[in-house]
């Protein structure tokens, strides 16, 4: 696609990206040199500075002469966070920033409550999942991503905690290599993945606490408990959650709760057939299916980590700043095969 040709005709909107090497950086830069209302001013790198993209991600060869920087630009319209966590704050404390640029953060630091105004960098954050903040994300000046086992779990629970049926939650999950962050550590090897699982962090996991808060922010203050136990799996990329919990209610009656929440949410889909991790991965998209045994509610859900659950969900949240339909730039072909 030809943006120069776009320009005279479509408003552009002019980005940074701060850790543009890993994962979820590369992700983004995949995603916005495709998407026909973005320019990319910078992609910021210390590490890498100078090289031009496609010889730190070798796939966009073809796509793109962009080049990592080691400078950060003023004249954009919204800067990413792909940062680890915790150094999304230190950035911005270092950093002096025009007022005018709209922030997407990608780590952990500004989800929770505690942590949404942060008075050392003058910014206030909204928490950016658009099946539950919509409105307040178009009206937004900066967004905390959530969390790519937050955004599974939640979609899955959403629309029980809105109807006030959430007491006790057994969720497990299994995640690919790629949730781990592309740092080696003994757990994220080829040799030691493969043809292996591992439970780990159980019960204690960083994401149970935003997960609390949006559930708490449609269920009031009724108290639940949440326990998950979270898996690593022997694949690279997706998510997949089965969240049990007690409810008399059949099927028939259940399933209408999922479809009315979501009606208007292009991205996440309720299926009354099973679903499977094949079907989301390389999109933007979630999906969900019900079962039931007695009085025992099975909810499954499962989306692609790095872009449902990182930079595909961050681009929807620009793309609802920023006043554009909402699916552009992210109508995205399943990896089926």
């Amino acid at each position: 696609m030809n943006k120069e040709a776009l320009t005279t005709d479509i408003q552009m909107i002019n980005v940074g990206i701060i850790g543009g090497a890993g994962y979820t950086g590369g992700e983004l830069i995949r995603l916005l040199i495709n998407h026909p209302q973005v320019n990319i001013s910078f992609i910021h790198s210390r590490s890498n500075s100078g090289k031009y993209v496609y010889e730190v991600h070798k796939d966009l060869l073809g796509d793109t002469e962009l080049q990592f920087s080691d400078e950060v630009k003023q004249d954009i319209d919204c800067l990413f966070l792909c940062l680890g966590h915790g150094e999304s704050t230190k950035f911005l404390q270092e950093t002096t920033l025009a007022d005018t640029i709209k922030i997407i953060d990608l780590a952990n630091d500004f989800r929770l409550h505690k942590d949404k105004v942060q008075e050392s960098i003058q910014r206030s954050f909204v928490y950016g999942l658009p099946e539950l903040n919509m409105e307040e994300i178009r009206g937004a000046r900066n967004i905390a991503n959530p969390g790519c086992f937050a955004t599974t779990i939640q979609l899955g629970l959403l629309p029980l905690a809105k109807a006030g049926l959430l007491k006790d939650i057994y969720t497990t999950g299994i995640t690919g290599s790629t949730g781990a962050g592309q740092s080696l550590s003994a757990t994220s090897h080829f040799s030691w993945r493969a043809n292996n699982i591992q439970a780990y962090k159980t019960l204690t996991h960083q994401h149970l606490g935003e997960i609390g808060e949006s559930l708490h922010q449609l269920q009031g203050d009724t108290d639940f408990d949440l326990s998950f136990v979270p898996w690593r799996g022997d694949f690279t990329r997706g998510i997949f959650v089965s969240s049990t919990i007690t409810t008399d209610l059949s099927l028939e009656e259940l399933y209408p709760l999922f479809f009315d929440f979501y009606e208007a949410h292009p991205f996440t889909q309720v299926s009354k057939t099973p679903v499977f991790l094949k079907q989301v991965v390389n999109t933007n998209k979630a999906v969900l299916h019900l079962e039931k045994a007695g009085n025992k509610l099975v909810v499954h859900a499962a989306l692609d980590n790095l872009l449902k659950g990182a930079s595909g969900q961050a681009v929807h949240n620009m793309n609802l700043i920023f006043g554009l339909e909402e699916t552009t730039g992210l109508r995205l072909k399943p990896a089926a095969f």
